[in-house]
């Protein structure tokens, strides 16, 4: 026997260290999402423009908010659910380049500013703007080398322009980039000659560009040379952003062969160079999970089991009277909980939340939803919060059986509408202040009404569906009979206050997340990409074992206490993790983020308060469950006279 459990010991172990090296791998694996485009010498390359992002504001632009030059005429491309409600906004460009040709100091087009398109020029630049184009589904990127790194840094877009002093002057002027330098990596087929680009990177520059004789077609600059190595002779001379200034927009393009194939051409871009800070993260959340699971291999293996065999050796009456602890309150503790229906409302919501989180979590770690797929992340989010409501309707109709409710169709539509309904009210006012902004991130009325319609549509329904058969199945028994009086709970000490248990019990969930929020934070805020989809996996693995846990020790500790109203305060327990990152968000927003305008103030609590209100309802259905489930084990363990 004990060498069968040696070989047991060595297979959980080669399992798990497999599985973990299959989620460090999915790190950075990804499933590029699209095609790819073979080029000639010669094609033509179409750029595209994006809009324009700042981390001081956070509210997008379309990039024709600005007088930039203009195509012939403006294109919008395709977009997704996920890139609208992202602000995207993706149109033609009148940059054009031929594939595997230099082009040396192009002119786009010259324009003459006013004084209200140099008043926007002057606001985008001290808010920071930065412009965002795409080549071959790749973001335009700057290059930078960070002092403390060997590597390069890759920062999306470039800024629209600079703030500062130049030539002795001590007032500060405002200085546009309408000089671009881009290069453009391809990775050449030997075979065919063909060629796939695997890199889009841009180097700004702010030229007061001159030429001599009138403006036409033949003029030529005078502050660029074609044969030169750096074509812009003379950027000594910053154009500056005035009314009725000048200004001349051009580019230079070259071509870089590069080694890296087409389907690692993200990799650059998804680098991350705090793998260490992760992993550590991970490390110190497997101690929280280890100490935690050694509290309940405690209860379950020592305590428990021990109060169980000495319950059920009890045979006397004056042994009987003598019982202290868990099993005194077997009368009361199946009695429903006030405001059961809620609670049901709640669980349903949970599991639905659930649902989605795992899927889209395996999903990604998998590759399958690769950045290349712009938008396709929060699509599959909305798709798949839609499709889990048979499960949410399930869910809580199971639940308000048992607690012996009868009206199935009006717990049916609290399910289905009050969490959406929540989350669609603050989105809607948020929407509506981006809206006053002027802002392309407020989401258009169409998109508004598919929203809507995939709510009442599909998830509604489907919400419908799960409670007919959840109500259909019989009812979930309790393992004892519930006392038709209810029992006096005894004054509680101070630690077992349910406001001070449940506040402590949100601190180690919340421990488990907060390095991995930080950068999920950075991601959002600062427009950085994350694509570390196993180790988020693993994170959310270690918060599921954490909630339910904690959730476990804390009730059992409380049922010690003989006090049996277990149901919502093990809702709560896990649930008030979300109360931690609410804080936490708060305090990154002060110390970390840069943002001006009460909007987006406005904005980024409205939004965080919509994602703590999401963790909340996962957390607590995790903690419920866990917690439903010990009470049922150890009181259908106990023998009841």
């Amino acid at each position: 026997m004990e060498v069968v459990g040696r070989r047991r010991r060595a297979i959980c172990v080669s399992v798990c260290l497999t599985l973990l090296l299959l989620i460090n791998a999915a790190n950075s694996f990804y499933l590029p999402g699209v095609a790819p485009q073979d080029f000639v010498k010669g094609d033509l390359l179409k750029v595209k423009v994006n809009k324009l992002t700042s981390v001081k504001t956070q509210l997008p632009y379309s990039y024709y908010s600005l007088p930039y030059c203009k195509p012939e005429k403006i294109v919008d491309s395709a977009e997704n659910l996920g890139e609208v409600l992202r602000g995207d906004r993706i149109e033609n460009s009148p940059y054009v380049f031929k594939m595997r040709e230099a082009q040396m100091c192009n002119v786009v087009c010259r324009i003459t500013l006013n004084a209200k398109e140099a008043k926007e020029f002057k606001e985008k630049i001290e808010d920071e703007y930065r412009v965002n184009m795409i080549l071959d589904n790749l973001p335009l990127v700057v290059p930078f080398k960070r002092p403390d790194m060997d590597s390069l840094v890759y920062q999306h877009g470039f800024h629209v322009g600079l703030k500062g002093q130049y030539a002795g002057r001590t007032e500060e002027k405002y200085f546009i980039h309408n000089h671009l330098t881009f290069t453009v990596k391809y990775h050449k087929d030997e075979a065919t000659d063909a060629a796939r680009i695997v890199g889009f990177e841009v180097k700004p520059f702010s030229v007061k560009h001159e030429y001599e004789g009138e403006w036409n077609d033949k003029t030529r600059l005078t502050t660029c040379d074609p044969h030169a190595k750096r074509t812009v002779t003379s950027s000594e001379s910053p154009q500056e952003v005035e009314d009725k200034k000048e200004i001349i927009f051009t580019y230079d393009v070259e071509f870089q062969e590069s080694e890296v194939k087409w389907a690692s051409r993200w990799d650059t871009y998804l680098y991350m160079a705090d793998d260490q800070i992760h992993w550590f993260s991970i490390v110190n959340s497997l101690m929280i999970v280890l100490f935690l699971s050694g509290m309940v291999a405690m209860i379950m293996l020592r305590t428990l089991y021990r109060d169980i065999s000495k319950y059920n050796q009890l045979e006397t009456q004056e042994e009987a009277q003598e019982e202290t602890g868990w099993k005194l309150v077997h009368g009361d503790v199946f009695r429903p909980p006030t405001n059961s229906d809620l609670l049901c409302v709640y669980v349903g919501t949970g599991v639905q939340f659930f649902g989605m989180i795992l899927v889209t979590m395996i999903f990604a770690a998998l590759g399958f939803l690769s950045p290349s797929n712009r938008g396709g992340l929060m699509t599959a989010m909305l798709l798949l919060w839609v499709f889990m409501g048979i499960f949410a309707g399930y869910a809580s109709a199971r639940l308000y059986k048992m607690f012996k409710g009868t009206e199935w169709k009006k717990i049916t539509l609290k399910t289905a509408f009050m969490f959406p309904g929540i989350l669609f009210a603050i989105f809607f006012v948020l929407n509506a202040l981006i809206w006053g902004e002027k802002s392309s991130g407020a989401v258009p009325f169409g998109t508004m009404i598919v929203l809507v319609l995939l709510w009442f549509g599909i998830s509604v329904p489907l919400v419908f569906v799960g409670s007919y058969v959840g109500f259909r199945k019989p009812a979930i028994e309790d393992p004892v009979k519930t006392n038709k009086i209810p029992r006096q709970i005894p004054e509680q000490a101070w630690y077992m206050n349910p406001f001070f248990s449940i506040l402590i019990g949100g601190i180690l969930p919340f421990g488990a997340v907060f390095i991995e929020l930080f950068f999920i934070l950075t991601s959002i805020w600062l427009h950085q990409f994350y694509y570390i989809f196993g180790f988020l996996f693993l994170v959310f693995i270690i918060l599921l074992v954490t909630c339910a846990e904690i959730t476990i020790v804390l009730c059992y500790f409380q049922l010690c206490s003989e006090d049996y109203l277990w149901w919502w305060r093990s809702y709560l327990t896990s649930g008030s993790s979300a109360l931690y990152l609410f804080l936490y968000a708060a305090f990154y927003f002060f110390t970390k983020l840069n943002i001006t305008k009460p909007v987006s103030g406005i904005l980024y609590f409205g939004y965080m308060l919509i994602g703590s209100y999401a963790f909340f309802v996962l957390t607590g259905t995790i903690g419920f469950y866990a917690c439903f489930w010990f009470t049922r084990l150890i009181y259908s363990s106990v023998k009841i006279d």
